[in-house]
């Protein structure tokens, strides 16, 4: 295998060509993309299947479709996205047009997660590529099923000089991490994360960081509790609760938790059957190592549903604790796990401070009729992004960014926002030689009052 030295050396030695920054070599590279996922989309499901038990409309919906979908969205739009834009110029910059050109930084690092390990290296490549980077794609160890596959895509698809992937564990990251990139694009825990942005700061590179946190899920008394447990019990199971925008948590109403509790035990159940341990769409926790942290996590509180495993499968049910606190282990760090902690409460004012005085989750949803308290969530906490009545699926679309918020990201992508992402704004003002108005220029005299009739 090539080291990272020596494949920075041939990508930066290709991208000085130019051959990456012409808008048909990008689309046509886009192009025989989605075609070669198409030829090898049995095998992308077989891997899902191996490394998380994804079903393959799971696997298809929340990887593959998705993909395809942002490919479909840069083709159509990134020629419009990418023109150079002429902005207005002040008039002490008089006469001269100034315009914005969107260039491409050169070689980017993409460091992808296990839990959707597909669908997070190759989205933000479809942006790299859009924006005519060369990349490197440095896919998780503890995915290797679908590891060995998007190295088959990508090897037959591009050559080495414009796309690679690179495989192994933490030695791998450490040594990609201490070559000079132009933009890192990480997506994984907050202590990698830190890790991450660390040593981008010895070379002064750029980073977009797609991180996590605790992402609370609120139902007030107004919502509809039918609709809430199926859409909430949907949204918590997907992928096992192993999503970095997973409902973490639960803070309900008192007057309707009992009720909402039925209707998302109900609707597991008639997903998965009443022992999701043992289902085959069920997806598995990744690693042992992770399965034994949530069961671990499960004993340090009160377990009203669920807490059942599968030690021969690495499957945990669905598992509802009930009067946990906010002291409570199962609420000091982020469970991405089928653990569903609730919280109940009278008056909004009780959980609102509480999560403002907590880092900033990357998801936050909320179930209402009340317009008043729809506007009063948005306004007063922040978080990276949501849904009303809803959860999820708000990061599965092109025409808005995804991203979070303080210690739960930096920087977005997904459609437009991905050419923002992986391009750099380069501002050119060009003046004219025809007039020179010395106004600018010393010995200054009576200048000033000509400057502030100008400036004002």
């Amino acid at each position: 295998m090539m080291d990272a030295v020596t494949l920075l050396e041939k990508q930066r030695k290709y991208f000085k060509t130019g051959a990456t920054k012409s808008l048909a070599f990008r689309k046509a590279r886009l192009g025989e993309l989605k075609m070669a996922i198409k030829e090898i989309e049995g095998e992308i499901l077989e891997a899902l299947k191996k490394d998380l038990n994804k079903s393959s409309f799971e696997a298809y919906a929340t990887e593959i479709g998705i993909v395809l979908e942002e490919i479909n969205f840069m083709m159509k739009h990134m020629e419009r996205l990418l023109k150079v834009k002429t902005v207005r110029t002040p008039i002490t910059q008089f006469p001269s047009v100034s315009k914005i050109y969107k260039e491409p930084y050169g070689l980017v690092l993409i460091i992808a997660p296990w839990n959707y390990p597909f669908q997070l290296a190759i989205a933000p490549l479809i942006g790299a590529i859009a924006c005519g980077n060369c990349s490197i794609i440095k896919p998780s160890n503890y995915s290797p099923a679908t590891s060995a596959v998007i190295k088959k895509l990508i090897s037959k698809t591009f050559s080495k000089a414009f796309v690679a992937v690179v495989e192994g564990g933490r030695e791998v990251n450490q040594s990609l991490l201490d070559q000079k990139f132009d933009l890192i694009f990480f997506t994984g825990s907050v202590g990698v994360g830190k890790i991450v942005m660390e040593k981008a700061a010895k070379h002064l590179t750029p980073v977009i960081l797609e991180l996590g946190g605790k992402s609370p899920c609120i139902v007030d008394e107004t919502a509809d509790i039918k609709l809430a447990g199926m859409r909430i019990a949907w949204g918590k199971c997907l992928n096992a609760g192993q999503t970095c925008v997973a409902p973490d948590y639960l803070v309900v109403h008192k007057s309707v938790k009992e009720k909402l509790i039925k209707e998302i035990i109900k609707n597991t159940e008639k997903f998965y059957s009443n022992k999701q341990e043992e289902n085959h769409d069920f997806p598995k926790i990744i690693t042992r190592k992770h399965f034994v942290r949530l069961k671990n996590l499960i004993q340090t509180g009160e377990i009203i549903y669920g807490g059942d495993f599968n030690e021969q499968t690495n499957q945990i049910s669905l598992t509802i604790m009930d009067h946990v606190t906010w002291e409570d282990e199962v609420m000091k760090e982020e469970i991405f796990g089928p653990i569903l902690p609730i919280i109940e409460y009278e008056n909004p004012e009780e959980f609102i401070s509480l999560i403002n005085n907590r880092p900033k989750p990357l998801a936050l949803y909320l179930f209402t009729k009340s317009k008043k308290m729809e506007q009063r969530i948005i306004k007063e906490i922040s978080y990276g992004g949501g849904c009303i009545n809803d959860t999820i699926i708000h990061l599965a679309t092109s025409y808005m960014g995804f991203g979070g918020v303080g210690e739960s990201g930096m920087g977005e992508y997904h459609g437009a926002a991905s050419i923002e992402a992986f391009s750099h704004r380069k501002s050119v003002l060009r003046k004219s030689n025809l007039i020179d108005i010395p106004l600018r220029y010393p010995p200054y005299q009576n200048h000033l009052k000509w400057l502030k009739k100008i400036m004002k």
